[in-house]
């Protein structure tokens, strides 16, 4: 048997994490913690000591950018003492002399993990990612060899990652931890010091002290989702039989296609479902819509979709208008704009919207974690948003925004099942 050094020595909180993790694990830990090297340090040590066939480890960040940038110099450097590696740059890989693997994915192309087997995964920035990716990919994954996980981060609000921890923080089966600048030492008192006197207090507490109330730093729609749930718009919203259901799609075929469905009672605009997919043709979704209409007793108005519905294939000359129109479903097309007109229109109608917290779910993940791209080099936000697993709902919320016409008629007030102001028409602004 070799004797391989890493040259890694870790802190005290790291050297009893790594003593004390569980097959789950839930760590919560503030910036500058040392979370990233700690994880990508268990990796190498369970990939390197393991007595399984082939085995198969796991790094995410929430875009494969971010994996290459946070991680992928720190898992070569700490590899680099190892003999006989194999180092993939293309598929940000390393394979290592008893056949494990260490791979680096981001969140933004999950099915690039679809069909892998897995005895171990860390999931950096968890409350960056979206909720589904556990349960959908990386759990079945990590099921034939009983592979384990650890989901790391600092807090974006009380997402998925805030659910995560509240489950398993009451779960003997898991281990949790959370880790704040205050009580660790690891930054210097005078740096905190100086870090609170530039970041604003909700910035400092999210960063540092891993509050889970303060806002998402950038948000898009932060201000809004906040006053959002303060007025209990984010809730129950029933589904009015009488009422036409109307939608609004963002389009991907390989990238994730989405679709918000929505109700205008008055001036009230209901979101009352929201549903995601991806790697399906349009005759997927349309049955989603007729098995959604037959479930719930409703019928359908108008369904919105952005401009590029009407780029044409070159196999067969049809664009993905002229198949749903074939289908049954005849697209109003939400005309062209700039994103930032969109963006500032969708603001506007907030204060209108309800959102059903259960049926639209995933939806609520993704206006809460949209958010303007941060030039690190310039230490500020750009103008335009991160395009993450978030901007595909919050592209199809924009358009409900956009592509909303005033001659959408409204119901009687008798057709309510709750009483609503009612309005002659409708008009977005």
């Amino acid at each position: 048997m070799a004797t391989i050094v890493i040259p890694y020595k870790p802190r005290e909180l790291q050297k009893k994490i790594h003593s004390d993790l569980m097959r789950w694990n839930v760590i919560v830990c503030h910036r500058r913690f040392g979370k990233t090297v700690f994880a990508i340090n268990e990796l190498l040590k369970q990939c390197l000591t393991s007595t399984k066939e082939r085995p198969r480890y796991a790094y995410l960040a929430p875009t494969y950018k971010q994996a290459k940038t946070i991680a992928w110099d720190y898992l070569k450097h700490y590899s680099r003492g190892i003999p006989d590696i194999k180092i993939n740059e293309s598929e940000l890989r390393i394979d290592y002399p008893n056949d494990g693997r260490i791979q680096l994915f981001g969140c933004d192309s999950p099915d690039a993990l679809r069909g892998l087997y897995l005895d171990g995964a860390v999931l950096d920035e968890y409350a960056q990612m979206p909720s589904s990716l556990f349960g959908e990919v990386l759990r079945p994954a990590l099921s034939d060899r009983e592979g384990w996980a650890i989901f790391i981060g600092t807090p974006k609000g009380k997402n998925s990652f805030y659910e995560l921890y509240s489950k398993a923080d009451s779960s003997d089966k898991w281990f949790t931890q959370t880790y704040k600048a205050s009580e660790t030492k690891i930054v210097k008192e005078e740096e905190l010091i100086d870090a609170q006197e530039i970041m604003t207090p909700e910035e400092y507490e999210q960063e540092y002290e891993c509050s889970w109330t303060a806002a998402i730093k950038g948000a898009v729609y932060g201000r809004e989702m906040a006053a959002a749930m303060a007025t209990k718009r984010i809730g129950f919203v029933p589904i009015e039989t009488k009422i036409d259901v109307h939608t609004f799609w963002d389009l991907g075929i390989s990238d994730a296609m989405t679709i918000w469905f929505v109700q205008a009672i008055g001036k009230e605009i209901r979101l009352i479902n929201y549903y995601q997919n991806s790697g399906e043709g349009m005759a997927h979704y349309i049955q989603y819509l007729k098995n959604f209409a037959r479930d719930n007793g409703v019928s359908y108005g108008d369904h919105f979709a952005p401009h590029d519905i009407e780029v044409r294939e070159l196999m067969n000359g049809k664009s993905r208008r002229d198949t749903a129109r074939e289908m049954g479903i005849n697209f109003r097309v939400v005309k062209q704009h700039k994103v930032a007109d969109g963006i500032e229109a969708a603001r506007k109608l907030f204060s209108r919207v309800w959102i059903d917290e259960t049926r639209c779910k995933y939806g609520i993940e993704c206006l809460s974690q949209y958010r303007y791209d941060y030039d690190e080099k310039r230490g500020m936000f750009r103008d335009t948003p991160l395009h993450d697993w978030s901007s595909h709902g919050a592209d199809s919320f924009r358009y409900i925004a956009m592509g909303w016409q005033d001659r959408l008629a409204l119901p009687d007030r008798a057709a309510m099942s709750q009483p609503v102001q009612a309005y002659s028409s409708f008009e977005v602004f």
